[in-house]
Formats: structure tokens, C-alpha cells, sequence
């Protein structure tokens, strides 16, 4: 098959779900590098790709895609073989309540926890970091149910919820008090095919 053409920004969480799993699927992929420290995803090629200019994106045999839970939504169905992504209705709405999770509270809290002390956005830390504790104390107890967020087999809710949890540390956010947590982060770091983020601290890229 072709490789996928993978519009990224490695520090992304959002470019980073969707880099987790074309590699969890082991697809060809190439990527291609948007410097969102320039403008680049501002610019009419990329606006082209995706009119929100944001990443990721991707390309894949003539279709376009943006939204990183989107693009996790096709890859599980076009390439996942059933696994990542269940067809049962139930199945199916339970990974939808996880990817709305991903796009809501995880995105304003351990994503935005990290955008204030990586990037200096201006937000209200004391707040950001409490939403991101008091939403964390759920997702423990829902881990101390099962092994992933959707029953005892890995999703793409896992996936969507992964990068911004894992790099919440970077946001001045612990994770010492949710074990449940820590032990699912560990669950899916040792999925075949798992490639990491690189970790950043006050913009600056440490080890992965």
C-alpha cells in the first residue's frame, strides 16, 4: 500500500494520538513536518488540507482527513480489522463517550495544563490543574473496572486519551495519586508498535 502522508508537529498531542496509532497499525506512513513555530499551518497549501489549520492531517489513497479523533476513527475501521474499534452499538458509544472526553475535559485540562508551561499560553493555571485532578479522580476509578477505558481489550479511546495524560507531568500536573492511571499509561506503552512523545519541559525537548 501507499504510505499515509502524516502532517505532524512532534510536540502535538493531538498529531501525537494519531503518529501512536499508524504505528499500533504498523502502516507505512511519511510525514511531513508542519512548523507551527513559523506560520506554516497558516499558510493556503496547509489550509488547503485543512481549513481549521490545525494538526494533525492526513492523507491517505485521495482522502483527506483532519481531527485527530476523527482520523483515529477511520484508520480503526479501514485498517483495524475490528480490534480497535467495536461494532457493537454499546461497544461503539462507550468509545464515543472517551473520544468526546479527549476533546472536552482532557483538552481542558492535562492538555491545557501543559500548554500554559510548554508553550507560556495564557490561561489560569490553579484552575486548569484542579480541573485536571478532579477529572483524572474519575478516570482512576473507571480504570479500577477494567484494563483500558473500554473493557479489557485496547481502543482508540485508549489512544485518544494516552499523550495528553502520559505528558500531564509537563503541565505540573501528578499523577502520583491515581495508580489505576499509571498502571493503564504502562498497559498501553508496552502495545506492540507503541512510539512514545517527546517530552518537553519549558519548550524544550528532553529524552522521549
Amino acid at each position: 500500500m501507499r504510505a499515509i502522508k502524516f502532517y505532524d508537529f512532534p510536540r502535538s498531542g493531538h498529531a501525537h494520538r494519531v503518529e501512536l496509532m499508524l504505528s499500533l497499525l504498523q502502516l507505512p506512513t511519511e510525514n511531513i513536518f508542519v512548523d507551527l513555530a513559523k506560520g506554516a499551518h497558516k499558510q493556503p497549501e496547509y489550509l488547503a488540507i485543512n481549513a481549521f489549520g490545525q494538526v494533525p492531517a492526513i492523507e491517505d489513497d485521495g482522502v483527506v482527513l483532519a481531527d485527530s479523533t476523527a482520523i483515529l476513527v477511520y484508520l480503526a475501521q479501514k485498517y483495524g480489522n475490528g480490534r480497535w474499534l467495536p461494532t457493537d452499538p454499546v461497544g461503539a458509544a462507550k468509545v464515543q463517550r472517551w473520544l468526546s472526553v479527549a476533546s472536552g475535559a482532557i483538552a481542558a485540562g492535562p492538555a491545557r495544563a501543559r500548554l500554559i508551561t510548554v508553550f507560556g499560553a495564557q490561561y489560569n493555571a490553579e484552575e486548569t490543574i484542579a480541573q485536571s485532578h478532579a477529572l483524572l479522580k474519575i478516570i482512576d476509578q473507571e480504570l479500577a473496572k477494567s484494563d483500558y477505558l473500554v473493557g479489557n481489550e485496547p481502543t482508540i479511546a485508549d489512544v485518544a486519551g494516552y499523550s495528553y495524560i502520559a505528558h500531564a507531568p509537563e503541565g505540573n500536573v501528578s499523577l502520583d495519586d491515581y495508580a489505576n492511571v499509571r498502571a493503564w499509561l504502562a498497559r498501553i506503552e508496552a502495545l506492540p508498535g507503541f512510539v512514545g512523545m517527546p517530552r518537553t519541559v519549558a519548550g524544550l525537548q528532553l529524552t522521549a
